[in-house]
């Protein structure tokens, strides 16, 4: 059974950076496209970004710039930089794989506040 499960998030004031991490285990997911998403109070869930062996990563334009993907296999862990968040980016951030199903954590909030 895949469970991922995210942390790192808090609040941080505008300008700051915080490092989400996610944790997967169940399977090798070193070939799998992994995926990063955020939803915020009353709008539609977001893919903020991407990374998979053969695609590389991508990024939503909002954060292009500012937000960065990366991936330890050895660790099972990906990961999400976030440097000069703006209040916009306030969300909780989920993190998302697709093997035989669609797996999701259970998100970490981030409020990007004054």
């Amino acid at each position: 059974q895949v469970h991922l499960v995210e942390s790192g998030g808090g609040l941080v004031q505008p300008g700051g950076s915080l490092t989400l991490s996610c944790t997967a285990s169940g399977d090798d997911f070193r070939d799998y496209l992994m995926r990063w998403y955020r939803q915020a109070p009353g709008k539609q869930r977001e893919l903020v970004a991407h990374i998979g062996s053969l695609i590389g990563t991508s990024y939503t334009d909002s954060v292009k710039g500012r937000f960065t993907v990366s991936k330890d296999n050895t660790k099972n862990k990906f990961y999400l930089q976030m440097h000069n968040l703006e209040p916009e980016d306030t969300a909780v951030y989920l993190c998302d794989v697709y093997t035989t199903a669609d797996y999701w954590g259970q998100g970490t909030q981030v409020t990007v506040s004054s």
